[in-house]
């Protein structure tokens, strides 16, 4: 991003040029990729001519003022549409930006549309959309991953530099590793939800994704910081981009749990993670194996903790406060009727087991249960964090399945086996590409770090990624 951000301060190209060539891209290529639900071919180049104009004036934003972004449509964005690709909300726009739409116009981004994402933020392959799937750009026949399939494919495919997407349970960093691009999960409340439309409001966080490590922390400190509207955003969580620092890893101690390489990992994936293992290890680091003993019920944790939470967010959804209303002869006819024709059947099976497991007869077996096993998989990174700086893991059990493949929901559900772990515990985790399998689609590397030490995932990152690049990786 740095040398777009140096062409354009020097004039060998205009941000009306720049967003003029990846809007050509989407016309040309995403009838083919179906990442985008909307581009705002009008508005983008609107926001690039006033871009141009400031810097005309040697008045630009930022650096970057004039690089342009695509965005996720769970994301409220004034001007476009916010569908989260439900029929319920086709015809909704948002009177309001989310504070990270704030941020990055501040900054002087022009925003080129919002992406294809599963309804609601539910789903693993951005199959589950209302309106079309999402393909992989490295094997057109193949899931991007989800749920922010819509913008890891548009970073991979070409269309935009760099995106915005959420992640709950693994929704940025799982289609980042399918579509070989970079993402981040970062600490929980250190960007604004404000703005999101909530899925499991204590798991979700908005991210950047982008084709290298350095882009995804750039446009990381342009959104990070307080903001007194979402409850939950952290004091102090303004972000600023590290120095480049040592060429070297050396002293850094890496933790490598085990339980992360058992049954149910591609061999493939394997030896892919080890061999950037031992290069990390080769680069000065410390390798010690670790263990995170509750880790094997992640996935069941996040599934009752995140399905609870959507069947109580999804409730406003009803046709009277918000989403398309059917008409009905009576009240409750009307809702059933708008929320069967509304909402799409894996979003009805979360809203349905979460509101099983909240019952009053199952809430204590199941809700709080699960609450209580959050903490102790906390309680298992913290110890971690007290031996290591780093935990290095895949970041998905495979690489990419095709389209259909997966019609077990449960199997489904296991895609986000390695990543819903760091929402559980509030901690960020990146993701970057680690090689390709023998089909030649992409695997990708976790490493997670405590609460706040994003620089820790970034400066580890730019290494792993500069020395995967001279291997040939």
């Amino acid at each position: 991003m740095k040398g777009l951000a140096q062409k354009l301060r020097t004039g060998q190209v205009t941000s009306v040029q720049l967003v003029q060539h990846y809007l050509d891209k989407i016309q040309a290529d995403d009838p083919k990729v179906q990442a985008f639900l909307y581009v705002d071919w009008e508005g983008a180049l609107a926001a690039a001519r006033a871009s141009d104009e400031r810097r005309k004036l040697g008045k630009p934003l930022s650096p970057w003022d004039g690089i342009p972004i695509a965005v996720k449509d769970n994301i409220c964005t004034v001007g476009m549409p916010t569908t989260c690709a439900s029929r319920l909300l086709e015809d909704y726009y948002s009177p309001f930006d989310a504070a990270v739409i704030e941020r990055i116009k501040r900054a002087g981004l022009p925003v080129l549309g919002k992406t294809n994402l599963d309804e609601f933020a539910m789903g693993s392959s951005t199959e589950y959309s209302a309106y079309h799937i999402t393909h992989n750009p490295y094997d057109l026949s193949r899931v991007p991953g989800g749920s922010s399939g819509g913008s890891a494919a548009a970073v991979a495919a070409g269309l935009c530099p760099w995106a915005l997407g959420s992640d709950t349970g693994g929704s940025i960093r799982q289609p980042a590793a399918f579509c070989g691009v970079v993402g981040l999960k970062p600490t929980y409340g250190r960007v604004s939800r404000w703005g999101l439309v909530a899925l499991a409001s204590s798991l979700d966080q908005i991210g950047p994704m982008g084709r290298t490590v350095e882009d995804v922390e750039i446009l990381f400190s342009l959104i990070a910081g307080y903001d007194g509207r979402d409850s939950t955003s952290l004091p102090d969580a303004a972000y600023h981009c590290s120095a480049s620092g040592p060429d070297t890893l050396a002293g850094l101690r890496l933790g490598v749990p085990e339980e992360f390489f058992g049954n149910g990992l591609c061999p493939e994936v394997a030896a892919s993670v080890r061999r950037a293992i031992t290069l990390m290890e080769s680069l000065g680091a410390q390798v010690q194996p670790i263990s995170l003993p509750h880790s094997a019920y992640a996935i069941d944790t996040y599934l009752t903790l995140v399905t609870a939470e959507a069947s109580s967010n999804l409730a406003r959804y009803d046709g009277v406060r918000y989403g398309k209303r059917v008409e009905a002869d009576d009240a409750w006819d009307m809702f059933r009727k708008t929320r069967t024709k509304g909402f799409g059947p894996e979003v009805k099976r979360r809203i349905m087991l979460g509101t099983y497991v909240l019952t009053a007869s199952h809430h204590e077996a199941y809700y709080e249960q699960a609450r209580r096993v959050r903490s102790l998989i906390t309680q298992d990174l913290e110890d971690a964090f007290a031996a290591v700086d780093v935990v290095v893991t895949p970041t998905t059990p495979t690489t990419a399945f095709r389209i259909g493949e997966k019609q077990d929901p449960l199997q489904m559900y296991l895609s986000d086996s390695y990543t819903a772990t760091a929402n559980l515990a509030g901690i960020p985790a990146l993701t970057l590409p680690c090689g390709f399998d023998s089909r030649g689609l992409p695997i990708g590397i976790q490493l997670l770090a405590d609460h706040f030490r994003e620089d820790l995932l970034f400066r580890t990152g730019r290494l792993l990624e500069r020395i995967l690049g001279e291997v040939g990786e």
